[in-house]
């Protein structure tokens, strides 16, 4: 049964095929995980029930569904986020500012073309990569070493404060794309190139929510 007075942080955790309902709705579980199911659901023009019963659907059967972070050990989950999303993200980046790059030297005269995109992308790219940086050289270590609580009180603040401005960018991206809608006259490029976005936005949400909902949680408390 889903309660809809509980968080979506929460529900992402413990329901982990949540995520993929959360993302259609386009409810942010990640940054705005703290909110409440009904509360965001009412926010955004959505029946709270609706999307309940969608979770339960989306949960039900699942023996080989997504894995419950919360309850494996921190070593491991630093693993996942660092294999499942730093690597990616440092590979999918650079071929989307390339992508949205050529999209805007193509297409620029046209009034639907995504003009400034690129120059978008490459701030998300350097401040990305300067964020995983921080946290594979520094806050990973420490987590792996055992250092819980105050010790890494700060880091975690900086950390997620980060993860506010990686938020503001995907909705920047969105903004500028108009939801990723796509002209009739988008050639291949434009096509992949928004393809990619939601599929960074999707993972971007993913691996902000296991950090900010399951990793840091966990090691301010444990």
């Amino acid at each position: 049964m889903i309660d809809c007075n509980e968080t979506l942080g929460n529900l992402a955790t413990a329901h982990p095929a949540a995520t993929s309902v959360f993302l259609r709705h386009r409810l942010d579980f990640c940054c705005g995980g703290g909110q409440k199911l009904d509360e965001a659901c009412r926010n955004a023009g959505i029946d709270p029930a609706v999307v309940a019963a969608e979770i339960t659907a989306q949960s039900a059967g699942v023996d080989d569904g997504p894995q419950r972070w919360d309850t494996r050990p921190v070593p491991e989950l630093i693993d996942h986020i660092l294999t499942r999303y730093h690597e990616p993200l440092r590979k999918d980046l650079p071929a989307l500012v390339e992508a949205a790059k050529k999209v805007e030297r193509v297409h620029g005269a046209k009034p639907t073309c995504p003009r400034g995109l690129a120059e978008h992308l490459e701030l998300v790219h350097a401040e990305v990569g300067n964020h995983l940086a921080k946290e594979e050289q520094m806050l990973f270590p420490a987590l792996r070493s055992g250092n819980r609580g105050q010790t890494v009180h700060m880091p975690i603040r900086v950390m997620m404060q980060e993860h506010e401005d990686h938020g503001v960018n995907l909705k920047r991206i969105r903004e500028i794309t108009s939801d990723f809608a796509l002209p009739a006259e988008a050639c291949g490029t434009w096509r992949a190139l928004y393809a990619g976005l939601e599929k960074l936005e999707s993972e971007l949400m993913e691996h902000i929510h296991l950090e900010n909902n399951v990793l840091f949680p966990r090691a301010l408390n444990d």
